[in-house]
């Protein structure tokens, strides 16, 4: 099925580069993988559990490589997922219109945009304690739009750490690797309990993009940030986002 579509080579050769980019910042890069798919005219039900499935292997790839830098921040992480996990179970039970998953999904790739510009959340140095019902809303919130999706929520997460003053880059990126990973497995858990099926195909991606994921999180543990390439990701997810608005 995937290897049927159009162009597929040049999908896949684009596939581990967003990988690398996603995995640099600390995320597992299902925004970019669904715009990437959009692009290429992928099938809605086929895009949300292929950019989960994804998200499970390079969001723990980043966490790992960002984890072992000592950036990882445990009562930051809890904060958020203690309702995030479940509300994205929930948000991954839902089959919503095709035409309002594009609409939603091409708003949200704004934040992506957003965010690999650089507009979202600057570092500082002034820290700030998350109280517990401003962890559970936030969440919460991002956790049920992840499953609802397909996202891990990194890409929201992060900029929101950083505008509230809640944790320093670094240590945003470790939160979030790992708050997408349980937002991926919860939320594809509720896929696949409500029918949705991963086709063997997907597996193939996933060696693809851990190749990507695997260089970005080294790289991106390291402090070294590619910003041009990032500018280029930048004006894909643009145009996917205006493709699943309009089109």
């Amino acid at each position: 099925m995937i290897f049927d579509i159009e162009n597929i080579q040049i999908f896949l050769i684009i596939l581990p580069i967003i990988a690398f980019l996603y995995a640099s910042i600390g995320h597992g890069g299902a925004s970019g993988y669904l715009a990437l798919m959009a692009i290429f005219s992928f099938s809605p039900l086929l895009m949300k559990p292929t950019a989960l499935l994804l998200n499970l292997f390079v969001a723990a790839i980043s966490f790992y490589f960002y984890y072992k830098e000592g950036h990882f921040n445990k009562k930051l992480f809890l904060s958020f997922a203690i309702a995030s996990i479940p509300m994205s179970y929930l948000g991954g039970t839902i089959d919503i219109n095709t035409k309002l998953y594009k609409y939603i999904l091409g708003v949200l790739l704004f934040f992506a945009v957003l965010k690999m510009l650089g507009f979202l959340g600057k570092e500082t140095d002034t820290i700030k304690k998350v109280k517990l019902w401003q962890g559970l809303i936030v969440g919460g919130i991002i956790g049920f739009f992840s499953g609802l999706i397909g996202i891990g929520g990194g890409i929201i997460l992060t900029p929101v750490i950083l505008l509230l003053h809640w944790g320093k880059m670094k240590e945003a990126a470790a939160v979030s690797a790992l708050f997408i990973w349980v937002n991926s497995a919860s939320g594809l858990i509720g896929q696949l309990n409500s029918g949705v099926v991963i086709i063997k195909e997907s597996f193939v991606l996933v060696a693809i993009a851990i190749i990507g994921g695997f260089f970005g999180a080294y790289v991106g543990s390291q402090k070294i940030k590619p910003k041009r390439l990032k500018q280029v990701l930048a004006l894909v997810l643009v145009m996917a986002s205006i493709k699943l608005i309009l089109v």
